[in-house]
């Protein structure tokens, strides 16, 4: 409980850093023209995804062209309407500008609403060169570490082998702070291997940080291809699936969701 509750805190504080805009110090930027854009910046993030919002940002790059962060934050609702090739256009503009800053929210955005995975991992592969030494930083849901969103881009692409490599790394850095989803996602990827032994040894793992109804289901998929009693599992992925405990995201749905009636299927 207590891992789980650090978990939550530490997603909590990336979810929060990723969904409110930051406010710039002004102050510290060069340049007359600059400081303005960045006053309208702070101003317009306010009220981001209105019409008046994007007239602001507009004037913000007509006084500094190079300043990134407008790019990124006028991007931001279309992405969220579903205009992936305005927001990509604006986003590449950020990126050109600042790599090391927008690289990897494109690249877990891609991955995430585009399903672009080899673009996703195009992006998450460059930003390494900038990082070498390891961290990237986290997904703007704060879900992922952008090494294991790599993997399961790898994973989606079915180079299986590969993700579980990719994760199994991850998760031996000391540094690395383990995810809700991390021992879930590699048990999944070494099920789909035929690894059922390393598969249950990761669905365990998960249960101590937190069980939800995916976890169960896919330990009692084990237990019944081993040919063991796996309806108490089923029961109970069924129960914790109707309180709630299962896999969400508030605008796509994750990677090896399960739904009720495949557990129901079973």
């Amino acid at each position: 409980m207590e891992k789980f509750q650090k978990y939550c805190l530490s997603v909590l504080l990336v979810i929060l850093y990723n969904h409110i805009p930051a406010q710039i110090n002004c102050n510290a930027v060069e340049g007359e023209n600059c400081k303005k854009a960045c006053e309208i910046y702070n101003s317009a993030s306010d009220y981001q995804g209105f019409r008046e919002s994007q007239e602001e940002f507009d004037k913000g790059l007509e006084l500094c062209p190079g300043f990134d962060q407008i790019y990124s934050e006028k991007a931001v609702p279309y992405l969220k309407r579903g205009d992936f090739a305005s927001w990509m256009l604006l986003m590449n503009k950020a990126v050109a500008l600042n790599p090391t800053r927008h690289l990897g929210y494109r690249g877990w955005c891609r991955y995430q609403f585009l399903r672009d995975y080899q673009g996703a991992i195009q992006d998450i592969e460059e930003l390494e060169k900038h990082f070498p030494k390891g961290y990237l930083g986290y997904s703007a849901n704060g879900d992922y570490e952008l090494h294991i969103a790599k993997a399961l881009c790898y994973s989606a692409l079915n180079q299986k082998q590969k993700a579980v490599e990719i994760i199994e790394k991850q998760l031996k850095d000391p540094q690395h702070n383990v995810g809700l989803y991390d021992h879930y996602q590699l048990g999944v990827t070494y099920f789909e291997l035929g690894n059922y032994d390393k598969a249950l040894e990761n669905f365990e793992k998960q249960s101590k940080v937190y069980d939800y109804a995916e976890n169960i289901y896919f330990k009692s998929k084990v237990s019944k291809i081993r040919n063991k009693d796996y309806l108490d599992l089923k029961k109970l992925a069924l129960k914790t699936y109707d309180e709630g405990k299962s896999m969400k995201d508030g605008y796509t749905h994750h990677f090896n969701k399960v739904y009720r009636k495949q557990i129901e299927e079973l």
